[in-house]
């Protein structure tokens, strides 16, 4: 049952029955996490509930990635709770919107390109670290009321449950992918549950999901610059969040499935969505790398899947809120544990004693961060630092330099690796001013100028040769050297020789 779906500018080959199994398997498992969030921000859980459909159908349409699915997030939540508790929801509101035209504007710029200073170890960490967050998540529904581990039959039923929805999760897809086993499961264990009648912990112990349509209303607020101000650093940072997190989900989808989405559009998508969910009493949000999964494992592949479980949720909400709130915590404990064990990256302990020590470390620190903070943009930043700073450190050691004299009594430094404001004391070391003969060559075929840096480093030098009446030239310098060069003519004076380089 295979045939075309064409929204906009996408057109892939749809299975169907997989799409809307997978939407409504989606739309079951994100009605407690967008509860779950909107409670940690102190919001209402509708407002959780509103977010996921809004930001889930509107990127399900217009995203740059097929298949990956966005909602209330506990990112977007963690930035958001101290403006809700100081200020009210209705600055929360306005905070949204205006993230959401700082991704708009990020997008145009075409900013998600940036995401390819992100590296390896870096997305490995923030993958584990959020892992690990998704599990531990899990673990408050093997608490009681007051906050107490459970003990004796309710902690025996809860186990039991949530073991067999792993079990029917992991084994059913080694029987049959007739249907997504993470539905499968759930609805299983909602059976098991109805038919004996146990007593265990539902969706509707959480807290009750009826609610009507998301209603439309400008965030009542005075429209001053004062609110600006007071608002705009939490929006920046929610976009930063916002976009780090879905940019990231997009690449690991994109390493699952072997294609390739757009992360610009994606950014567009992801700010149309947050405007849209706050003028339409959402708390806003970004992608979701646990539904994500989800998803994809199920074999959706196309947008349908996310409008599916976008309407779907909102069909709950308007409409099946009495049969949701029956849905035993269980079953959605499980197959979160399950998202979180396919989300972590087990190659990490395979790669610890081959890569580089300090790519371990990076990986490493980058997901302790995460699960100590919950601040996912913080983490991928200060992992985005320390790599460069140990590429930095890396690259300074690589600068050399060839030495010899001509016939003509002329000493020649054939310099090797790039000059920029890591290697320069490096390469100053490699030089003999007072000792070398009185005409010096400076050759940078096999190296090149990078920064003002090193700029800076050779007008010095060139200084220093000429203080004690020696003359020096630089040769071979690549285009982009000789046009830095060129730039600071008027306040450097280097003599070059030639620039052959290309």
């Amino acid at each position: 049952m295979k045939k075309y779906l064409n929204l906009f500018d996408f057109k892939q080959k749809v299975n169907y029955k997989t799409e809307v199994l997978s939407g409504l398997t989606v739309a079951l498992a994100l009605v407690p996490e967008a509860v779950a969030f909107a409670m940690i921000a102190e919001l209402s859980p509708l407002t959780g509930l509103y977010a996921a459909f809004v930001m889930g159908l509107v990127t399900s349409i217009l995203g740059g990635r097929p298949g990956m699915i966005s909602g209330a997030t506990g990112a977007v939540a963690v930035v958001i709770v101290a403006l809700a508790k100081s200020h009210g929801v209705e600055y929360v509101f306005a905070t949204v919107v205006l993230a959401g035209i700082i991704q708009i504007l990020a997008g145009a710029f075409r900013l998600g390109k940036l995401m390819r200073l992100v590296p390896l170890p870096v997305v490995y960490g923030f993958v584990n670290g959020l892992a690990i967050i998704i599990f531990m998540s899990q673990l408050d529904q093997f608490k009681d009321d007051s906050d107490h581990w459970l003990t004796g039959t309710p902690l025996y039923i809860i186990l039991g449950l949530v073991l067999l929805t792993m079990l029917i999760i992991w084994g059913l897809p080694k029987l049959t992918k007739a249907i997504p086993a993470s539905l499968t499961a759930i609805l299983v264990i909602f059976g098991i549950v109805a038919f004996f009648g146990i007593e265990t912990k539902t969706v509707g112990d959480i807290a009750s999901i009826k609610g009507g349509f998301p209603p439309f209303h400008i965030p009542d607020m005075p429209f001053t610059w004062e609110t600006l101000k007071l608002i705009f650093p939490y929006a920046g940072i929610m976009a930063g969040v916002g976009l780090i997190e879905s940019l990231l989900t997009l690449e690991l989808i994109d390493e699952i499935t072997e294609t390739r989405g757009r992360t610009n559009k994606e950014a567009v998508a992801q700010g149309t969505a947050n405007i849209l969910s706050g003028f339409f009493s959402g708390m806003g949000g970004c992608a979701m790398l646990g539904q994500s999964l989800i998803n994809i494992s199920s074999g959706a592949r196309a947008r349908l899947s996310g409008i599916v479980a976008s309407v779907a949720l909102l069909i709950f909400i308007m409409f099946g809120a009495g049969l949701i709130e029956q849905l035993p915590m269980a079953a959605l404990t499980g197959l979160m544990i399950m998202v979180a064990i396919g989300t972590f990256e087990w190659v990490s302990f395979k790669i610890i004693n081959k890569y580089p020590k300090s790519d371990i470390i990076v990986g490493m620190l980058v997901a302790l961060v995460t699960v100590l903070l919950h601040n996912l943009a913080l983490a991928v930043l200060i992992g985005v630092i320390i790599a460069a700073l140990v590429f930095a450190w890396d690259s300074a050691k690589r600068i050399r330099a060839r030495k010899h004299i001509d016939e003509d009594g002329v000493k020649h430094y054939e310099i090797y690796g790039p000059l920029f404001f890591g290697s320069v004391q490096m390469f100053n070391d490699k030089f003999d001013v007072l000792n070398d003969p009185e005409k010096v060559i400076i050759d940078f075929k096999e190296g090149r100028i990078v920064d003002m840096s090193g700029i800076e480093a050779v007008n010095k030098l060139t200084e220093r040769y000429h203080k004690v009446n020696k003359k020096v030239y630089i040769s071979n310098l690549s285009s982009s050297s000789h046009k830095l060069l060129i730039k600071a003519d008027e306040v450097i004076k280097v003599n070059v020789l030639e620039s052959k380089k290309a």
